[in-house]
């Protein structure tokens, strides 16, 4: 088979395969509806666009870092 066709399909086959590593959707999706979807799928975080400076924590936040 190809490569997953998305980042749910990717996250899937990853926590699938038993990976691990952190993972947050960024996505223009902003219903509460997509943020279940994106932790279903294997997200730890689902943040929107466009992401202020303030929500970039996150990011490092999950990577176990503080900014």
């Amino acid at each position: 088979m190809g490569e997953p066709a998305d980042g749910y399909s990717f996250i899937r086959k990853l926590r699938a395969d038993g990976g691990r590593m952190p993972a947050i959707a960024l996505t223009a999706y902003a219903g509460q509806e997509d943020a279940q979807r994106a932790f279903v799928a294997g997200f730890q975080k689902h943040v929107t666009k466009p992401v202020d400076s303030a929500r970039l924590s996150v990011v490092a936040n999950l990577g176990g870092r503080s900014l």
